[in-house]
């Protein structure tokens, strides 16, 4: 508790030195106009950058999410497509890109998380989304699938890069306030300076709020800031640190009938929480070359988590990290040619103790191990434009893994393992103008396993790791983007063949020897959709729908059944009347079938459509006020499942309200506002 104390008086500090300095500032300050120009320029180039990938991706700037109460991902990634993002509690969501981690009912996996082109996933490559602040970001850019292979991504989901801004990109100060239902308050201070020779900027931000349901109060105060020096015309280096406190108290999962009945119901047993305490430093220098550009940096990332569940899990780690990368443009014999290598390397270690849960506090020791991995990833990627708008693309990505358990309460659970493996991809993009694109790629994903995964007690207490191997697919996909008249579009169709999909399994001896362990055959084939439609400049609908049929493939016990978690369908739309001083958006959310929860295919989750209003007003130049109403109707339904309830053909599943603690509830209506400035 003094710890935050110390923290919140940190932040209140901060707010009153920007509140008496903004007359200061005001001189050197860009105008509100320069500002929004600056930002949605750099934006747009993001955008026009990103797009020349073959494959399907998107970026989608802070301007989509800042009138919002975005608190995590999911609020960010609303109208992404493709991105299944679905709420749990507070911060805790499911994030899913074409089926990624569909065995994680906590946490994350397959997707590779980074902050300015940085991995920000540990070294056995898993990762805690909690730690990205949608606040702070400028815009967050998306590449799904094998379309990630540029920022070192090798999974199945692909990779999530949050930017955040500089002092060039956000000049002078930004105070914002909002809050509303469930006692939620949150606030911001950010101040930008650019000057010839540097760029500095820093923000505070700070979250707190009692949930939506009960035992769900949670509480953060973060600090992200990066400071940027032209060391020479070609030579510029950048400075990044983040650091961050976050209690959050967990609600848990409820049965189907909680749900529908009792939605505000929490969890009490062991007063399970998650309190995180992280800081992270890096930097990042560049290099202009005659056509190209040499990018080198470091990171450097120390972690403390506290985390009563069924036991207390106590962990300190600690990630080290280099990479580099070149990207050089020519022209061969009048032919467009474009190369980039790269590689990224990440270090971790750590201790990971558990005990007895009192309470929520720590009793009897029951288990201490020392941790230690190691990813090492190296890509390198052929652009070739052998006509006018058609390029032809060739790369490939080289994965070392590493990855060590000294335990020492049960020596023989011990264990060390080392993975290899190539993900090689093709593709093509065809422009046949500035507005119009046509691509095509086929790649291969390769997931290698984590702590979780190797560290389980397998049926028959074999020693060692758990024999859990790489998750590998082969993904092909076709698409479009573009924009003609008042519609514009982004549309991709994909088909991923894996083998040794990580899931959840029933423990059956001899045949499935542990909870968490690879599938033999599996399809996951979908359609990400995008459609926005431009009436009037003050008349617009923006469009998201996926399609997602994950299946086994032959399977000796599940034959072709569905997969669970991820439904088959699902919607949002929003229309937008009004200008950028004065709007109304009506949004809905529809899920016309629900997921399944279990492999055989005997139940399902129910539907539910989602009612939601947003507003904003600017009252002046540079303040804007804003609504943000959620679940006007008071739905209730379940938004997520927590773990799969697995069953076997010979056994009868469940029904979901007598017994299945697997589900979490739609967030309850909230109606949220504040207000943002900037001077």
């Amino acid at each position: 508790m003094r710890h935050i104390h110390a923290i919140r008086s940190a932040s209140l500090c901060a707010l009153a030195f920007a509140l008496s300095t903004i007359p200061a500032f005001a001189d050197e300050a860009a105008d509100q106009s320069r500002i929004i120009v600056t930002a949605r320029a750099l934006v747009e180039d993001a955008a026009a950058r990103v797009q020349r990938t073959p494959g399907g991706v998107d970026v989608v700037g802070a301007q989509d999410f800042e009138d919002k109460l975005a608190v995590s991902l999911r609020d960010a990634l609303t109208f992404s497509p493709g991105a299944y993002t679905q709420p749990r509690f507070g911060q805790e969501v499911r994030i899913s890109i074409r089926g990624s981690g569909l065995s994680r009912g906590f946490h994350m996996r397959g997707l590779t998380l980074l902050q300015d082109g940085i991995p920000i996933n540990m070294a056995d490559d898993n990762g805690d989304f909690q730690e990205l602040d949608p606040q702070v970001f400028q815009h967050i850019e998306v590449y799904r699938g094998g379309n990630a292979l540029r920022l070192g991504g090798s999974t199945l989901g692909g990779a999530i890069n949050a930017v955040t801004p500089t002092g060039r990109s956000a000049p002078g100060v930004e105070l914002r306030v909002d809050g509303g239902s469930f006692d939620t308050v949150r606030t911001k201070v950010a101040y930008g300076y650019a000057d010839e020779t540097g760029d500095a900027f820093a923000a505070i931000t700070s979250d707190r709020s009692d949930g939506d349901r009960d035992h769900g109060r949670r509480t953060s105060y973060r600090f992200n800031g990066n400071v940027g020096l032209k060391v020479s015309d070609r030579i510029e280096t950048r400075f990044y640190a983040r650091v961050q406190t976050i209690r959050q108290k967990l609600s848990g999962s409820l049965s189907e009938k909680s749900v529908l009945t009792d939605p505000a119901k929490g969890n009490f047993t062991g007063d399970q929480a998650r309190d995180i305490d992280s800081i992270r430093l890096q930097n990042r220098t560049t290099l202009q070359l005659d056509g190209g550009q040499l990018t080198v940096g470091v990171h450097y990332s120390a972690k403390q988590l506290f985390h009563p569940i069924y036991q207390v899990i106590d962990q300190k780690s600690e990630d080290r990290g280099l990479f580099a990368s070149l990207a050089l443009a020519r022209n061969l014999g009048g032919v467009p040619v474009e190369v980039t290598f790269g590689s990224q390397a990440r270090f971790g270690k750590g201790t990971a103790r558990q005990f007895v849960n009192v309470a929520g506090q720590s009793g009897a020791p029951t288990a201490y191990a020392r941790v230690r991995a190691q990813t090492i990833t190296s890509y390198g990627e052929v652009r070739v434009a052998p006509t006018p708008g058609l390029w032809l693309i060739a790369g490939g990505l080289y994965t070392h893994g590493e990855r060590r358990i000294d335990n020492r309460f049960a020596p023989q659970r011990s264990g060390d393992a080392r993975f290899d493996a190539f993900a090689p991809k093709i593709g093509l993009l065809y422009q046949p103008n500035e507005a119009l694109q046509f691509y095509a790629n086929y790649n291969r994903s390769v997931e290698l396993p984590g702590y979780s995964e190797l560290s389980q007690t397998p049926a028959g207490g074999a020693p060692g790791f758990t024999p859990v191997g790489p998750q590998k697919a082969w993904t092909a996909e076709i698409g479009t983007r573009g924009r003609i008249g008042i519609a514009s579009w982004d549309v991709s169709l994909y088909r991923a063949d894996i083998r040794g999909e990580i899931l959840q399994f029933s423990v059956i001896a001899g045949v499935i020897p542990a909870a968490t362990f690879n599938a033999d055959k599996t399809r996951h084939q979908g359609v990400e959709a995008g459609l926005e439609l431009a009436f009037t400049p003050w008349a617009s609908l923006r469009q998201v729908y996926q399609y997602s049929d994950f299946r086994f493939r032959n399977d000796a016990i599940y034959g072709d059944n569905r997969l669970p978690v991820v439904p088959r369908h699902f919607y949002r739309a929003e229309f937008r009347l009004g200008t950028d001083r004065l709007s109304i958006s009506p949004s809905v959310e529809w899920l016309p079938q629900g997921a399944w929860v279990d492999y055989v295919n005997s139940k399902r989750v129910g539907s539910y459509a989602l009612l939601n209003l947003g507003a904003k007003a600017t009252v002046q130049d540079g303040v804007t006020l804003f609504l943000d109403a959620r679940n006007l109707t008071q739905k209730r339904a379940i938004g997520d499942i927590s773990a799969l309830v697995r069953y076997t053909p010979d056994v009868a599943a469940t029904a979901a309200d007598e017994g299945s603690v697997a589900f979490y509830p739609l967030e309850r209506r909230a109606i949220y506002g504040g207000v943002r400035a900037r001077f």
